[in-house]
């Protein structure tokens, strides 16, 4: 991952602050990642002892894996798109029950340079962060290149679960 210390730094603030929490709760987090590549998995596994709240994740960057490993149905995909809510949802539902977590995050998005158009622009991105209760859903479209893109939704959405997590 190329970032900036100051970017990378925030990173692991959140990341250590995640890890506190679900350490006080005696829960655990998956993921399944589309766009990131890994990348939120590579950042929660910096942090020694991770394996004690980090279940593990799923790199699920084809629709044909998405459906496979996380249950994500061929009519979402069909009508709606692999970068769409209803895909996110059942993407962490997915890791969810395929990591037994208590949490998951899933991410799927256009990190660019292409692949993009009028309806998906590129830096758009869907995120969803799960528990057994609900599931909340987050659409943004991130300013940069590539690698900016991708960092911002994982800065973003480890946010989103410190938020969850402090309900």
């Amino acid at each position: 991952m190329v970032t900036s210390s100051g970017n990378w730094a925030q990173l692991i603030k959140h990341a250590n602050a995640l890890a506190e929490q679900l350490k006080q709760r005696r829960q655990t987090v998956a993921t399944a990642e589309s766009c990131t590549g890994g990348g939120i998995g590579y950042l929660l596994t910096e942090i020694a002892g991770s394996s004690g709240w980090f279940n593990g994740g799923l790199i699920t960057y084809t629709n044909a894996l998405k459906q496979k490993l996380l249950g994500v149905s061929s009519e979402v995909l069909e009508q709606q798109g692999a970068v769409s809510k209803a895909c996110v949802e059942q993407m962490a539902r997915g890791a969810m029950k395929q990591c037994q977590s208590d949490w998951a995050i899933a991410v799927s998005g256009i990190a660019g340079p292409g692949g993009g158009s009028v309806e998906k622009p590129v830096g758009l991105v869907w995120m969803a962060i799960c528990d057994e209760k609900r599931c909340d859903t987050y659409e943004q479209v991130f300013e940069g290149d590539r690698s900016e893109v991708r960092l911002a939704t994982i800065d973003y959405v480890l946010s989103r679960l410190l938020e969850n997590l402090n309900k």
